[in-house]
Formats: structure tokens, sequence, C-alpha cells
């Protein structure tokens, strides 16, 4: 490319290849523009004149028909047929609606009646009434149309008038006329004679009897202004020769008897010649344009040539950046997922032997905590830097990528064993323990990290990124900041997920599966049941009874958590109208809260089916009120405003703590069961419990106690000033019949509670 942009040789190449075209070209465009230019003007006068030429006589022989279609309006009439057929004719109305009406309507020259003796009864010329006998001037001339128009075979229009009856522009199907060209008073004139019939089968006529409506059109005159403005012709005349002045064109006129009548002659408009009259300077100087043009364009090349080698040099630099980035992650510089993808499918053909292939999938835990609370900017440095600390760890040969967000990936080639890739997994593990220096401060993630194997080339590489995916989750579901390697098992129980998720799909669209049990809440004084607490049970058709943490997860994960808790709370609502004594407890899912709106659902539930908000206790988790989600801290906040009783479930399994327990309102508190099974045990159970007691006494909380299971668990709780009880000591958790029986059974004893186990 040098060699041919060189300073020596760039002369003649430029004269070869661009001057010399350039030059050509111009001269070839301008005289094929002058060539069509010419041939443009003349074809386009010569169809102006055949334009008008066959317009004009098409209007003029089109005057005959018009004038039957006309005259069809009045004659095939009952009201005409009528009123000609009376001996004293109205005038008055014959000028209204024949004689008269044609004229100003159609602009008809002559228009008579005759009588069945073809005697003239009625007659208007120039739209004024005259004396009958005007038509005897006439009369000769169409003696034989109006003979044949009633059918005298004698006269040799006889054939014309049958012939009309179906005439495509007459619509009525009765008219019998007969209309030709003629020469009429040494005038051109369209003649149509037109028996007077009824239109209606009320009115018959003996055959013989019709009158007869003749119209005259004559074509000079007020008919040429008519054909002028129809046919936008100027100049138009009649002449009986055809002697035409320069520039004019002429129409033979025939009547209809093959007599040359004369001629329609005019000035036919010649818009090529006009249209080069205006654009014949304009195209000289667009022609004086395009030269400059050329010139300019030929003068822009000549420079641009000269720096035609410093831009292909720059290109292919731009080319290079460009593919770079298209196969690269901007933040980190990375692979992206189609260059890692593209670089798995050659790592597994080329496995050997008993090497294998690793794919890791990683994803960074509680980073989504660092962006918001440092920021997006902090978040996009510790991915640059995790991307550095990857990048430093694996082995030549080895690809690390980033998928987007907090997702990574890397291909592990020419992997003997699991050690090898437990030994990488941990150096992942560790790499990313230490602090990530972001914005003068310190941030700490963690790591999740799934792993799949290919021992052969013929494994696929969209199955390969499946399995690591789902070893992923299950490194995820295990606790987070750990690695798990795929095996069949975590197919299976991802295949078991999905046929719930399926099945629960399906378990909700009806009433017969899902249902509400309620565990009795017991007072630590009286053992009197105060309450119960709504938990929803799964009876499967075919699997019997799944347990709650079986669906429960899945549930939150797919977004079925929003319908099935609305159902729980909507029949314990139900159950609470039954039992006005009892407050009802309701468990809520963190996922529920993260809608945005989920707190006046809620609300619009209980208002709907009319339930006092103060007996309807919502039980949360620490997470929930955790949560820096400003739509899950309104909801709490505007849940609490409408009358519910918040309480804190599975106390003490978490953060919890006094300023946790000062900085959230709730009304309740819940001791973890795990907590309580510890109190038969050796160690400080027993002062953990009493310290959660006094703690929420002193901050004037309820207390309750979940898991009791034991007679000395209940005394020493008891003793411990523990307000409420729940467990297995006093009821499972049972369907709303044998709750009541519980309850009737106490009223009918007159006496404390008896803990029943159904």
């Amino acid at each position: 490319m040098q060699s041919i942009f060189s300073s020596e040789r760039i002369a003649p190449l430029f004269t070869r290849r661009v001057f010399l075209p350039a030059a050509l070209a111009t001269i070839l465009a301008l005289a094929l523009g002058a060539f069509a230019l010419y041939w443009a003007v003349d074809r386009s006068n010569t169809i102006s004149v055949e334009r008008q030429l066959k317009s004009t006589e098409r209007y003029i022989r089109a005057i005959v028909g018009e004038l039957a279609q006309q005259q069809e309006m009045v004659a095939v009439w009952d009201d005409t047929a009528q009123e000609v057929s009376k001996p004293d004719l109205d005038e008055v109305w014959l000028d209204a609606n024949i004689g008269g009406w044609l004229h100003k309507t159609f602009g008809q020259d002559q228009v008579f009646i005759l009588n069945s003796n073809n005697e003239p009864i009625d007659a208007t010329i120039e739209g004024q009434r005259v004396a009958p006998h005007a038509y005897t001037a006439i009369a000769p001339t169409l003696q034989g149309i109006i003979m044949g128009l009633r059918g005298d075979p004698a006269s040799g229009h006889s054939q014309h008038a049958e012939k009309s009856k179906g005439i495509p522009y007459l619509t009525s199907g009765k008219a019998i006329h007969d209309a030709h060209l003629l020469r009429l008073a040494n005038r051109p004139a369209a003649v149509s004679a037109m028996l007077i019939v009824p239109d209606s089968d009320r009115m018959t006529l003996p055959a013989g009897s019709e009158s007869v409506l003749v119209s005259i059109r004559f074509l000079d005159g007020g008919f040429l202004d008519q054909v002028s403005d129809r046919n936008l012709i100027e100049g138009l005349r009649f002449s009986r020769s055809p002697d035409t002045s320069d520039g004019e064109v002429s129409v033979p006129l025939d009547s209809d008897e093959n007599e040359r009548i004369g001629y329609f002659l005019w000035r036919p408009e010649l818009p090529g010649t006009k249209i080069l009259q205006v654009v014949g300077p304009s195209t000289l100087l667009t022609s004086a344009l395009l030269v400059a043009a050329m010139a300019f364009l030929v003068g822009w090349l000549w420079r641009t040539m000269k720096a035609l080698s410093t831009a292909m040099v720059e290109i292919r630099a731009s080319e290079a950046q460009a593919h770079h980035l298209a196969l690269h992650d901007a933040l980190t510089g990375l692979p992206n997922r189609t260059y890692f993808e593209e670089r798995l499918n050659q790592a597994l053909s080329r496995i050997k032997g008993t090497n294998k292939v690793a794919v890791l999938l990683l994803d960074l835990d509680r980073f989504k905590h660092v962006n918001d609370t440092l920021g997006h900017h902090a978040g996009d440095s510790v991915v640059r830097e995790f991307g550095n600390r990857l990048r430093a760890i694996l082995r030549p040969g080895d690809t690390a990528a980033r998928f987007g967000g907090d997702e990574f990936a890397v291909i592990q080639s020419s992997v003997g064993g699991d050690a090898e890739i437990e030994a990488l997994c941990y150096q992942i593990l560790d790499a990313v323990r230490d602090p990530f220096h972001v914005l003068g401060g310190e941030a700490f993630v963690g790591v999740s990290v799934g792993v799949a194997l290919a021992a052969d080339s013929s494994q696929d590489g969209h199955e390969l990124l499946r399995k690591a995916d789902i070893a992923l989750y299950r490194a995820k579901a295990d606790g987070r900041d750990c690695f798990r390697l795929f095996d069949a098992s975590m197919d299976e129980t991802v295949r078991i997920r999905r046929t719930i998720e399926s099945e629960l799909r399906a378990a909700l669209k009806t009433d017969d599966e899902l249902k509400v049990f309620y565990q009795p809440l017991v007072a630590s004084a009286g053992e009197k049941i105060i309450g119960v607490e709504a938990l929803v049970r799964w009876q499967h058709p075919t699997k019997g009874l799944i347990p709650p943490d079986q669906f429960i997860p899945i549930a939150e994960e797919t977004g079925l958590i929003s319908d099935l808790g609305d159902r729980v709370l909507r029949e314990a609502c139900l159950v609470s109208l039954h039992w006005p004594q009892l407050v009802v407890a309701v468990n809520l899912s963190p996922k529920q809260f993260r809608h945005s709106g989920f707190a006046d659902r809620v609300i619009g539930i209980v208002r709907e089916i009319g339930v006092d908000p103060g007996r309807i206790h919502l039980e949360v988790t620490e997470g929930i009120l955790l949560d820096d989600n400003d739509v899950t801290q309104e909801g709490v906040k505007t849940l609490r405003k409408a009358g519910f009783k918040i309480v804190l479930d599975d106390f003490g399994t978490g953060h919890s703590g006094l300023g946790y327990l000062q900085r959230f309102e709730v009304d309740k508190i819940k001791i973890d069961q795990s907590f309580i099974r510890d109190l038969e045990r050796d160690g400080g159970g027993n002062a953990i419990v009493q310290a959660i007691i006094d703690l929420a006494h002193a901050m004037k909380l309820t207390v309750t106690a979940e898991g009791v299971e034991t007679a000395a668990q209940k005394e020493f709780l008891s003793e411990a000033g523990c307000n409420e009880f729940q467990g297995f000591l006093f009821s499972r958790a049972v369907p709303k019949e044998k709750i009541d029986d519980l309850l009737a059974a106490a009223r009918c004893t007159h006496a404390s509670y008896t803990p029943v186990l159904p």
C-alpha cells in the first residue's frame, strides 16, 4: 500500500485513475443530459397534442350519449307521460320540468315535444318558450329518426332505436331513444329523440300513443366554451374548412350519415416547450456548476490521496481497537461472554487423554451492598480490582472473563483432577477476602463459585455453562463464599424444583391442595388459647403432604410468594371473623415487601373482609427490618400506622440487639426455638433466654416462646416471665375445625386450657 501511494507515483496514478475518468464522465453526463432534455421536450409536446386530440374527439362523441342520459331523467317518468297526454298542456309545468329545466341544468339549446302524430306541442329554444311550429324548420331532417323511433320499418333508423335499449349509461331499462351527430340548420348538432313513457307499472300507454321528446345541442357557440373548460383547451373554434393557422391542430367532425360537417381547430398546449423555456437557463447553470463541482472534487481527491496512506494506518488501528472492544469488557479488559464462549469451544475441541476442561462461574457476594452504600463508582472499582486479582491467579492458557455486573467466568484447561480445580477455587476465595480499597476506605466482599467439568471433546459449551450455573446456585444456597462442583444430584434437584414450581402454580389456581392450618398461641398465665398462627400446608394429590420448607423458598424465588401470601392472609382474615376473641398471626416473606404497593394490598384485603387490623399480627424476620430498601421500610411503617401489630419472628438468630430494637418499632418478639431446645442442655442457654425476656420487658414488648415441647421448658419460661407459649406441648398446627374443638372443650369445662395433641 505504501508503494502505491509513494510521492513519485501519485501524479501519474492520479491522472490515470482519477482525472481522466472524471473528465470523461463529466462530458458524457452533459451530452446525455442535453439529449435527454431534447427528447423529453419533444415527447412531452407530442403526448400533449395526442391527449388533447383524443379527449376532444371523445368528448364530442360523448355529448350524444349525455343527451340521452339527460332526457331519460324526464322522459321516463309517470308525471311527464301524464302531463303530455292532457288535452290542455300545463305550460308552466312543462317549462319547469322539461324544456326550461333541461336548458338551465344541462345547456340543451332546443327542446321539442311531439305528440303521437309527430306534431309539435311544446317548444323551448335557448331556454325560452316559443311557438311549437318552430319545429317545422328542422322537421324534415329529423323525420327519419322520429319514424325509426316509432318502429317504422321504412325508416333507416329503426335498427338504431332498437339497439338503444341496451345503452349502458341508460339506467331505467325502459328508455327507447335514437341519437346522432347531424348537420342541422347548417350547424353541427347532437340530436337525441326519446319516447315519453311511464317509469312504473301503475300507468300504461297504448302502443303508438307515446309522445316524443327531442333534444338538440349545437356543437358550435357555447358548446365550444364547455369543451375548452373541461379539456383545458384554449382558442377552440369551429370551421367548415380544415384551414389552420401556424401551430393549430384540427379534429374533423362527421355526421352519423357520413357527411363531413366541419372541423374543430385550436392551438394545442405544448408543455415541453414551456418547460424548456423555464429550465433551459437553469440547466445551463447546473451544467456549469457540475463542471465546477467535478473540478473541486478532482482537487479534493488529489489532496485526499496524499493523506490516504496515513488514513489507512489509522483505519487499521481503529479496526483492531473495535475488534478488541467487541470481544472484551470495557471496565476490566477481560474477555466478554462472546469471546469466552469462543475460547471455551476451542478448549473443548483440544481435550486429549485424561485431561479435562473446567468451567468456573463466579458471583461476588455482598456486592449490592457496596453499590448501595458506597455508590456505583466504588462498585466499578471493586469489579476492576477483582478482575486484576483473578487474572494474576490463572495459569498461562487459562481464560478469565466478565459476563456483566458482578458475574465472572474462568476456563481452566488441561485439568488432571479435582485437586487442581479445588486449589484454584481456594486461591480465588483467598484473593477476594483481602479488603478492596475504594474511595479512601475499605470494602469487603465474598465470592461464590460453581464448577463444571468436561472430560471429552463431545461436551457442549452451553451445557457446560448450564451445569456450572447450577453448581453456582448450590454454592449460594449453601451459605455463599464457597465453591461447589457440579454432580448429577444437582441436576435432579433443579428438575425437582422446576416440577414443584410448575405444580405450585397449578395448585394456586385450585382450592383443594393448599390449606391453611393454625397453631394455638397460649397465654402463660392460665394457659388459655389467646391466638393462632396461620401456617400454609400443601396436600399434593400424589406426593402427599409437602413440607413448607420445600415449596416456600421456591415460591419466594419465582415470585409466587405474593399470590400464596395473599391467599393465606385472606383465609386468616376470614377465620378471624369466626374467632373474634383470638388474634391471628400471619408470616410475611421479605420478597413480598420488595414489591411496591404490598402494604396497600394487605390493608385492602383486611378492609375488604372487614377485620380489625389490631387483631392481625404480622410476623416478620430481621431481614425485612434491616433491609435498606426504601420500599420495604416504608411498607413496615404504613402497616403499623394502619393498626397492625408487628411481631419480630426468630429473634436471636441474626443481628438482634438493644440498639436494633430501639431503632425499629415492634410490638412483640418470638424467641427462636433453637434457644428453647437448649434450655435442658448444659451451657448458657437458660441465661440467654432470661436475658432476652428481661430485655424485651424493659422495652415493654410482649415475649413469645416458640417450639415449647416439654413441661420443663414451659416451667422455666413461666418463671422467667415469658408471656406466651407456642409449640407441640400444646398443639401442632391443625385445621380450623380442630381449633374449634379445642375452644369448645375449654368453654364446656370452664377451666383452663388442657394441652391436647391431635
